[in-house]
C-alpha cells in the first residue's frame, strides 16, 4: 500500500463528471472521489453549485456550455452537445483521468501514455433504453419522430466515446453486463460506497415507512402509493420530480410527500423508519445501502443492484413484481420479521464503507498503472 500511495502522489489526476447540476447517487459517489483525491483537478460540463454536491472551495473547470444562458437549468436538452464539449476539454497535463459517468464524461481525451479509468454508473440509458427512460417526458413522446434520428447519431458518438477509457469499473453486476452488451468492454465490479459517518444508527424505530427517490416514472413510486393506500400504514416520501402532482392526487391521508429534505433530516428519516421502500429496477442503488447503514431493513424490487447489496431475510425483503399486490405481500412479510438492526448496519459497514471501497479501487488502479508501464 505504501508503494501504491507513492504511485498516486507522483501523478497529476483529473476527476471528470457528466454535469454537476443535481444531487443524486452518481453525484454522491463523485463527491467521495473528490474528497479522496483532494489535490485532483475537477472537470464537468456544467456546474450549478447551489444545486449539487458540496465541493467547498475546490475550483471546478467547466466546458464552453457553461456560458450558454439557462444551460444549468435546462441541462437535459443540451444532450446532443455534451460529447463534443467533453472532447474539447484540455486534459493533456494529466497522467490519470478518472471519469464518473452515466453518459458523456467518458468522451474526454488523454495524452499519450496517460490512463483513463471510468467509473461507469450505467450505459447511456436514454440512448439504449429510450422508451423506459423517457416515457414520463411528454416532450419526447410528442417529438419522438424528430428526436430518434438525433439519438441514432448520438448512439454512434456514445459507442465511439466508450472506447476512450482504458479500464471500466462498474457499480454492480447488472451494469457490468450492460457495459459488455452495449460497449463491448469488460469491467471490474466494485460496489459503490457511502459515507457511513453521515448516517445515524437507531434500533428504536418509529411508526412509519420511508421512500427516497426522484419522482419520475421508472422509480415506480406509483405502485408504492397504491400499496400503502390499501394498507393505510404511514408512508413518508422525500424527493421531487415531474410525477409529484400526479402521485399526490392518488395518495390517501396516510401518505405524506416531503419534497426535498436536507441531508440531516434525510438521515433521521432513514434511521427511524420501520423499513425503506425501493420499487425501481436500480442499476445499483445507494438508497438501500444508506438504509442499511442506518440499521434499517429494505423492501425492494428483487432485480438489479439490490442483488449485490441485500441479503433476503437479514437486511431486507424482495418482491418479484412491480405491483401493489407484491409490495403489499412484502410489507406484511417484513412486519413479521424480528430484525437485528445492529447486524444490518454491520453488513453495510463491512461491505460498503469508503475504506473498503477505496482499498479495492486503488488495488485496481495500481494493476492498470502497472500494466500500462513501458
Amino acid at each position: 500500500m505504501v508503494e501504491n500511495k507513492f504511485i498516486f502522489s507522483t501523478m497529476r489526476i483529473a476527476l471528470v463528471h457528466d454535469y454537476l447540476t443535481q444531487q443524486g447517487g452518481a453525484e454522491r459517489v463523485f463527491e467521495l472521489l473528490c474528497k479522496h483525491y483532494p489535490k485532483a483537478d475537477i472537470f464537468t460540463s456544467l456546474y450549478a453549485p447551489e444545486k449539487t454536491i458540496d465541493l467547498k472551495d475546490r475550483q471546478v473547470h467547466t466546458t464552453a456550455l457553461q456560458k450558454i444562458p439557462g444551460a444549468t437549468k435546462y441541462f437535459r436538452i443540451m444532450a446532443p452537445f455534451y460529447f463534443s464539449a467533453f472532447r474539447a476539454l484540455d486534459l493533456q497535463d494529466y497522467d490519470l483521468i478518472i471519469s464518473s459517468t452515466t453518459s458523456f464524461a467518458k468522451a474526454v481525451r488523454k495524452k499519450p501514455g496517460a490512463i483513463h479509468i471510468c467509473f461507469c454508473h450505467n450505459v447511456t440509458r436514454f440512448l439504449w433504453d429510450t422508451t423506459t427512460y423517457l416515457r414520463e417526458y411528454a416532450a419526447y413522446r410528442n417529438l419522438s419522430a424528430v428526436l430518434e434520428p438525433i439519438f441514432q447519431l448520438m448512439r454512434k458518438a456514445d459507442l465511439a466515446s466508450a472506447q476512450e477509457p482504458d479500464f471500466y469499473i462498474a457499480n454492480s453486476s447488472t451494469v457490468a453486463r450492460r457495459i459488455q452488451q452495449f460497449y463491448g468492454k469488460p469491467s471490474v465490479v466494485i460496489n459503490y460506497p457511502i459515507d457511513t459517518n453521515k448516517f445515524i444508527f437507531s434500533d428504536n424505530k418509529d411508526d412509519f415507512y420511508f421512500a427516497s427517490a426522484r419522482l419520475i416514472s421508472y422509480k415506480r413510486i406509483d405502485v408504492v402509493v397504491e400499496a400503502f393506500n390499501w394498507l393505510g400504514w404511514p408512508l413518508l416520501i422525500s424527493g421531487d420530480g415531474p410525477e409529484r402532482k400526479r402521485l399526490e392526487s392518488r395518495a390517501l391521508k396516510n401518505i405524506k410527500f416531503l419534497g426535498h429534505v436536507s441531508d440531516t433530516e434525510r438521515s433521521q428519516l432513514l434511521s427511524k423508519a420501520r423499513a425503506v421502500i425501493v420499487a425501481a429496477l436500480e442499476d445499483y442503488g445507494l438508497v438501500p445501502v444508506e438504509a442499511n447503514a442506518s440499521g434499517t431493513p429494505v423492501i425492494a424490487y428483487g432485480q438489479g443492484g439490490v442483488l449485490d447489496t441485500q441479503i433476503p431475510g437479514k437486511t431486507g425483503v424482495f418482491f418479484k413484481r412491480q405491483t401493489p399486490e407484491a409490495i403489499h405481500t412484502a410489507l406484511v412479510e417484513s412486519s413479521k420479521i424480528a430484525w437485528d438492526y445492529e447486524q444490518i448496519r454491520e453488513h453495510a459497514i463491512a461491505n460498503f464503507s469508503e475504506k473498503v471501497f477505496f482499498e479495492r479501487v486503488e488495488r485496481a488502479i495500481e494493476e492498470v498503472c502497472r500494466s500500462h508501464q513501458p
